[in-house]
């Protein structure tokens, strides 16, 4: 008489998992946590609209007008960083709930999808009990920074630089062919050149150090790991 195989120990499943309750209230939570980092998702792409709109709008404007002063684009380097420090303070409002929905799709449902609950052990739950009674940020202000740099606002920045110096170049009234003739017209009336140069290349400084940064000691958060098995995801 034949007896029926036992199933391997990694393929039995944690009896928590086949508890309907719990399998139901996990389930519930993690909808929850998923909703509440796409509205801070939102959140994110408002302010990137805001610096997008503010720099086009200035752009459009002092190109338009000879009369207008190259060091209008000052203040548009000053309203991106004030745009780009908002969402760093956003991002990691949205990291901090992204680690729970993380937590959750490693720690629940790998082990249902894959019917083995020791791919990942760990006190997992301990940590997002722990997270749930006293909310922490994953990352720090400045990664978060970084991190938006990278994403989106150095491509911001880069344009606006960009325009800044075609500015210059284009309504000068006199034509500029060396670094001083460029540098003493970055003065605008009662403005000295050091001034315009240190916001100037203060920026681009920044921006490289930021990038640096960021390249150095952060991953991206989907990696190129298992890129060569992408082909399987063809339809």
């Amino acid at each position: 008489m034949s007896h029926a195989a036992t199933p391997p120990a990694e393929k039995q499943l944690d009896p928590n998992l086949k508890d309907p309750c719990y399998v139901n209230a996990l389930s519930h939570f993690y909808r929850g946590e998923l909703g509440r980092i796409m509205i801070w998702r939102q959140r994110l792409d408002v302010t990137t609209t805001w610096a997008i709109t503010t720099s086009t709008t200035i752009i459009g404007v002092a190109f338009s007008i000879p009369g207008v002063p190259h060091i209008i684009f000052f203040f548009n380097l000053t309203l991106v960083w004030i745009m780009l420090w908002i969402e760093a303070r956003r991002y990691r409002f949205y990291d901090a709930f992204r680690g729970r929905v993380r937590m959750l799709e490693s720690h629940f449902l790998v082990p249902i999808i894959s019917q083995s609950p020791k791919i990942l052990d760990g006190e997992w739950r301990r940590l997002v009990c722990e997270d749930l009674i006293l909310p922490s940020f994953k990352i720090t202000k400045l990664e978060a920074v970084a991190r938006r740099m990278k994403r989106n606002y150095a491509f911001i920045f880069g344009i606006v630089l960009l325009a800044w110096t075609l500015k210059i170049f284009i309504h000068h009234s006199k034509p500029i062919s060396t670094f001083g003739e460029f540098y003493e017209a970055l003065a605008v009336q009662q403005l000295p050149s050091w001034m315009a140069f240190t916001a100037y290349a203060g920026t681009i400084l920044a921006i490289a150090l930021l990038m640096i940064f960021i390249l150095r000691s952060s991953s991206e958060e989907v990696t190129e790991f298992g890129q060569s098995n992408s082909s399987l995801w063809k339809i």
